[in-house]
């Protein structure tokens, strides 16, 4: 990967090149045979990104979508993002094949408002909270995380949730303020699991 982040990076003057002297037709192939490339490169970025800001990711690690996390994040095997942002100095803990939906956002700090010296707030004086959210935990689109929040195993969070305080196993929950309003079939859960049968 290394050798053709290199080459790319040696050839991808060429188009513009060619452009400017004019040579529209030869351009506009050489730039459609590359946009699969062009494309390749955009999602290896995001998850070179990610490993290059936290030391703390499992392995197969995917994301479908632009995804920022903090030097404070841990996650386990095989999660899958498909965009995601996660903000503040608390520890967010991921467990093992975690997927989102698109634009999650996880927020791990507040502002100081209780014992701050300004207003609103002060804007350099955090509060820092873990979040925790266990193995087998689906969250749909557009959800937001707030700080202390613990998400239990096999959870389904619905999309456009916001969720706060702690969220038990196989729980189905959503809505703003969240509510829990059914449970996954346990038994089935447990079948799955034990033969291992993960996406």
């Amino acid at each position: 990967m290394y050798v053709y982040k290199k080459v790319y990076k040696l050839f991808s003057f060429i188009p513009i090149l060619k452009i400017v002297y004019n040579i529209n037709e030869t351009a506009k192939v050489y730039l459609f045979c590359f946009l699969p490339i062009l494309s390749f490169k955009k999602k290896y970025n995001w998850v070179n990104y990610n490993y290059s800001i936290s030391s703390h990711l499992g392995k197969n690690l995917g994301c479908g979508g632009r995804t920022v996390l903090t030097p404070n994040t841990y996650t386990g095997e095989h999660c899958c993002f498909n965009g995601c942002e996660i903000h503040g100095g608390g520890k967010v803990i991921i467990g093992d094949y975690f997927h989102s939906g698109v634009n999650l956002l996880i927020i791990a700090q507040n502002h100081n408002y209780d014992s701050g010296k300004h207003l609103p707030y002060s804007p350099d004086d955090y509060t820092y909270k873990d979040i925790q959210i266990g193995n087998y935990v689906w969250v749909g689109s557009n959800v937001t995380i707030l700080p202390g929040t613990k998400i239990g195993e096999g959870a389904i969070i619905q999309a456009g949730a916001v969720v706060h305080g702690e969220i038990p196993p196989l729980a189905i929950a959503g809505g703003n303020p969240i509510k829990v309003f059914k449970y996954r079939n346990k038994e089935h859960f447990e079948k799955l699991k034990a033969q291992k049968a993960f996406n």
